[in-house]
């Protein structure tokens, strides 16, 4: 198991319900042969992955999505299940939403504490809170993959795992694969994408520039079933300074809960973890009361996820989702940007590729790291900033104390909060100014 999560068994599993989702695919997975050439590689099959392959797909290319893992219905464990409103446009166009719905997905929003108080702007018809969405990823997984698999001209190659790149003259043109068994064979594309999450292989073996910023916080969570909030579906993150807690409603009702103390208590949570997480949980202003809730699964860690960007493409070579940026976990941006970055990707690269010119590609992969870079660039700064420290800065407390009193800075922070807004937009004259008049100590 990756050493950034770990079960320690205190509590009863998932159930066989629980875990699994519908009914196997119809789809016959099938090998191709090693000659066989594809438009496009996509090296991962979760929601960067397949949201490309379908997008692909729609253009008329023709797609081969690897995955490693062998068990189509295989989802990712280690995820907050929280989608940002400004990934439901993508997942509107890619005729995912009312799937995820009809499997009890619910429409998400948040609510924020800090040492002033809460921060729960207004809404009214004239101003609807942002909605994105929250599902576990047993449920949101297969349902992609689903589609990604029975898409027009997407070729599902699983139980291989990507070894190598090919390159000819500087560009990349192919994959080495590997199979459980040890058969190695060679799979050429005019493009290879790289959706394989945090640890990308194929992030590593391109060798592309990255960036590792630490995350002082670390986390340790656990899913509770028939557990009510104050605040309903709504989520509920609390900023306690050094620590952090959230949480977050899902489907069927599973609630995830979360607590990321800093790394210096690390020690404490070790000797007692559920002890330290259920004190600190009641401890909380306005805590969900676990004492009548179902723990469903058992708890889990992670002691160091940094906050890690790599240059988005390499002649012939593209990276989306966490193999692109991942993030510290308590801000629940990585699905949906893992949802935004496929469809850039796409937008960019689907018409030079059918026109089967290679500069023209290029060209094509250099904007679209620009757009990534120019949508992205700015919330990981703040978030990597935010990750490292104890405390708040002077403009934090400014916008967090507004916030609290002030419905026009509360939703002018919520927007910000699901990325509906760059930062520059959210550090505005105007809102700095406001802010200051609004602030109360």
């Amino acid at each position: 198991m990756n050493n950034a999560i770990d079960s320690l068994a205190h509590g009863p599993a998932k159930s066989r319900r629980e875990r699994a989702y519908a009914a196997p695919f119809t789809t016959e997975i099938r090998m191709s042969s090693s000659k066989d050439r594809y438009d496009v590689a996509i090296v991962g099959a979760s929601i960067a992955g397949c949201s490309a392959a379908i997008l692909f797909s729609r253009q008329g290319l023709r797609v081969a999505l690897i995955e490693r893992n062998p068990d189509i219905n295989a989802y990712n464990r280690l995820c907050t299940h929280f989608i940002l409103a400004s990934a439901v446009p993508t997942i509107q166009r890619l005729g995912l939403a009312e799937r995820i719905e009809r499997a009890g997905a619910i429409r998400n929003g948040a609510e924020f504490w800090t040492q002033w108080g809460w921060i729960r702007p207004p809404h009214s018809l004239e101003s609807p809170r942002p909605q994105g969405y929250s599902i576990r990823r047993e449920k949101l997984d297969p349902i992609l993959r689903e589609m990604a698999v029975n898409s027009p001209g997407v070729e599902y190659l699983s139980g291989v795992a990507a070894r190598s790149l090919i390159t000819e003259n500087g560009c990349v043109t192919g994959v080495t694969l590997e199979s459980a068994s040890g058969a190695v064979r060679e799979l050429g594309a005019r493009l290879i994408v790289g959706a394989d999450g945090r640890n990308s292989v194929v992030g590593r073996l391109s060798s592309l520039p990255q960036s590792v910023k630490p995350n002082n916080r670390l986390a340790f969570y656990a899913y509770f079933r028939d557990l009510p909030l104050v605040t309903g579906k709504v989520s509920n993150v609390w900023f306690l300074g050094a620590d952090a807690a959230y949480a977050f409603p899902n489907d069927n009702g599973i609630t995830l809960l979360a607590f990321m103390p800093h790394k210096q208590r690390l020690a404490d949570f070790k000797r007692d973890l559920e002890g330290n997480f259920y004190r600190a949980f009641r401890s909380l202003p306005d805590a969900p009361d676990v004492n009548p809730a179902y723990r469903v699964s058992s708890f889990f860690r992670m002691l160091d996820l940094p906050n890690t960007s790599r240059k988005p493409f390499a002649p012939g070579l593209a990276l989306i989702g966490d193999a692109a940026m991942s993030s510290d976990p308590l801000w629940g941006v990585g699905c949906g940007w893992a949802f935004q970055s496929a469809e850039w990707l796409v937008q960019h690269a689907a018409e030079p590729l059918k026109s089967g010119d290679p500069s023209s590609l290029h060209r094509a992969l250099q904007r679209y790291a620009k757009a990534h870079h120019s949508a992205l660039s700015g919330h990981q700064s703040v978030i990597c900033d935010f990750s490292s420290r104890k405390d708040f800065t002077m403009l934090e407390r400014l916008f967090f104390s507004a916030a609290v009193h002030d419905p026009v800075t509360a939703r002018h922070f919520e927007r910000f909060g699901h990325r509906l807004m760059s930062v520059g937009e959210f550090l505005h004259p105007r809102a700095i100014l406001r802010a200051m008049l609004k602030h109360q100590g």
